[in-house]
């Protein structure tokens, strides 16, 4: 990362452990917004309680400042609790973050992201299973997975563009990612042994980071 980058970290409830948010405390210039549990327990008013004791309204946010976090009395941090009324439970948050609200916009970023996990895994690559746990190596294939990733991107634009839809999907309506239309398109060229153009290229500028 550039030195002068601000940097937002966003992690689902696997990430809310006291090891991540010190090492996370530690970087400069890093603020954190994680999910955590309803059963996690916080130091709050001189008391121990769980998130799920504290009462909250629908379509409401409550910001608890300088509390405690779990039973190893880590912080103080801020917790937020956020319920919106189309869903039937809370969302709770461990966060560096001041306000409330700016945690919970930020945390919602999360959602662009969840398309790009299900290519990379389950959808397509299947990263999950590579039981790669080696960091050098575990990296490797990441950067190999994502150029493939925005190639696939850039062949399912190019599907759209050159009309190929046709082809690979129903032509009244297309329920398909751009990584599965180029997914496809990739597999129907193989399929009927025909050329592939490799006209992708990547900016000079992606090296030069």
């Amino acid at each position: 990362m550039p030195p002068e980058s601000d940097i937002i970290f966003l992690g689902d409830g696997e990430f809310d452990s006291v090891e991540l948010q010190t090492h996370l405390q530690a970087l400069p210039k890093w603020t954190y917004v994680c999910r955590t549990a309803k059963n996690t327990q916080i130091y709050l008013d001189g008391e121990w309680t769980t998130l799920a004791a504290l009462p909250l309204a629908p379509d409401t946010c409550l910001t608890l400042d300088e509390v405690l976090f779990t039973a190893q009395a880590y912080g103080p941090v801020q917790v937020v609790l956020r319920w919106d009324a189309h869903y039937a439970d809370p969302l709770y948050l461990v966060t560096t973050l001041e306000l409330g609200e700016e945690a919970c916009y930020w945390y919602q970023q999360r959602r662009r992201i969840e398309t790009f996990f299900s290519d990379q895994k389950s959808r397509s690559f299947h990263l999950h299973k590579s039981h790669i746990s080696d960091p050098v190596r575990l990296a490797r294939l990441l950067i190999a997975a994502c150029l493939a990733y925005v190639w696939m991107i850039y062949r399912g634009t190019q599907a759209h563009l050159r009309k190929r839809i046709r082809l690979l999907h129903r032509t009244d309506r297309c329920d398909l990612s751009l990584f599965q239309l180029g997914l496809d398109l990739l597999h129907h060229f193989l399929e009927e042994d025909l050329d592939i153009l490799i006209d992708f290229r990547l900016p000079e500028a992606l090296f030069q980071i």
